[in-house]
C-alpha cells in the first residue's frame, strides 16, 4: 500500500469511492427483483426448471430467508425511513438487513453512523429504529 492510500475500514466508512457511490440493495429488495425474474422465466417456458440455474435458485432462497421484510410496500417504506438520515447506501443496507433493536446494536453494526456526524444523538437513532419496528409490526 502506498503512502497516499488509506486502508479500507467499513466501521469508519472508509470503503473506497466506488463503493461509496454504488447503489446497494437490501436483501428484501433483491428478493423482490429475483422473485419477479423467476415469475417471468416460469411464464416463458413450458418447463420452468430448465430456465432457472442452480445459482439463481440458491440466491433467491438466500435472500428470501434473510429478508426481514416480505411486503413490497414495507420494503419501500424501510428505504424511505432510512433515507431520511443521510446514511451511505452501505449503512442503509446493513441497518435494513440486520434490523437492530437498540441504539447500541445499531452503533455496533454501523459505527460510522455516529462518527460521521450525520446523526447528532442517540435519540435520532432511537426514532429511526422505532420507525423501522412499526413497519415490521404492521407488515
Amino acid at each position: 500500500m502506498s503512502a497516499g492510500e488509506e486502508e479500507e475500514n467499513a466501521a469508519e466508512l472508509k470503503i473506497g469511492d466506488e463503493f461509496l457511490r454504488a447503489k446497494c440493495l437490501m436483501n428484501c429488495e433483491v428478493a423482490i427483483i429475483l422473485e419477479h425474474k423467476y415469475e417471468q422465466l416460469q411464464q416463458m417456458s413450458d418447463d420452468p426448471a430448465n430456465q432457472v440455474s442452480q445459482v439463481f435458485e440458491k440466491s433467491l432462497q438466500y435472500v428470501k430467508r434473510f429478508s426481514r421484510y416480505k411486503n413490497p410496500d414495507a420494503v419501500r417504506q424501510v428505504r424511505e425511513v432510512l433515507s431520511r438520515y443521510q446514511l451511505a447506501e452501505f449503512e442503509l443496507c446493513v441497518l435494513g438487513n440486520l434490523c437492530p433493536e437498540t441504539v447500541e446494536e445499531a452503533i455496533a453494526m454501523v459505527p460510522s453512523i455516529k462518527t460521521k456526524g450525520r446523526i447528532d444523538d442517540d435519540e435520532q437513532i432511537e426514532k429511526m429504529l422505532h420507525d423501522l419496528s412499526l413497519i415490521k409490526k404492521f407488515e
